[in-house]
């Protein structure tokens, strides 16, 4: 049965055109996980529950200024340098000394859950940096048993924590959050005042488990 083939001036056979449907479906499939990254990224709605950090990232992330820029006491007056805390995940509050139930609901959020870290205890500390000069009751020191408690003035201390609270607020202003420090001493997320503990400790724990770092 004779064959139908095309034939060029030469009388030689001429190469069909390729198909490149495969290809482009191929390209298309490769693409696809590309632009859905960017329409997530600008449609945060999109995103699936949980994937959205319940803490706000401080971004540009801040280090912990040197001691001559961040001056702090121990409870008995000595000169204490955060930087020396580098190496460690940090759980972080501010308050004044009285510790009102504002205060009391922040540190017992950090230290439960430090304590429910499991292995990872070890890698963490919790501070609270106390704005005023008052002493601290003793049922407090009691309870938080473990905290680093060290004095600084709220104006200097809200450089660090809350460069865009003014002077004027920022005893005030700096009491109503809480915050966390990466072992390389980076400032990175801020939590809302009245932050739920349960989305707090679960995010710290996802945080430490997945990190390679303090």
């Amino acid at each position: 049965m004779p064959v139908n083939t095309s034939v060029n001036s030469n009388n030689l056979p001429t190469a069909k055109p390729r198909n490149r449907g495969p290809l482009i479906i191929i390209f298309l499939m490769s693409l696809a996980p590309v632009l859905a990254a960017v329409l997530v990224y600008f449609n945060p709605g999109l995103r699936p529950e949980g994937s959205v950090s319940y803490g706000t990232l401080i971004e540009p992330q801040r280090p912990i200024p040197a001691a001559a820029a961040l001056p702090a006491t121990t409870l008995d007056g000595k000169p204490f340098d955060l930087t020396s805390l580098k190496g460690k995940w940090l759980l972080v509050a501010a308050d004044d000394a009285e510790c009102p139930e504002s205060c009391a609901r922040k540190l017992f959020i950090l230290r439960n859950s430090h304590a429910s870290q499991g292995k990872h205890v070890e890698r963490l500390m919790r501070v609270w940096f106390i704005t005023d000069d008052a002493p601290v009751p003793e049922k407090v020191l009691e309870a938080y048993k473990g905290t680093v408690m060290v004095r600084i003035k709220p104006e200097v201390l809200k450089q660090f924590l809350l460069p865009q609270a003014s002077d004027s607020s920022a005893r005030e202003a700096l009491g109503k959050p809480m915050w966390i420090i990466d072992p390389l001493g980076n400032l990175i997320l801020q939590y809302p005042p009245e932050a739920d503990p349960e989305k707090f400790r679960n995010e710290l724990r996802k945080l430490i488990a997945n990190s390679r770092i303090g």
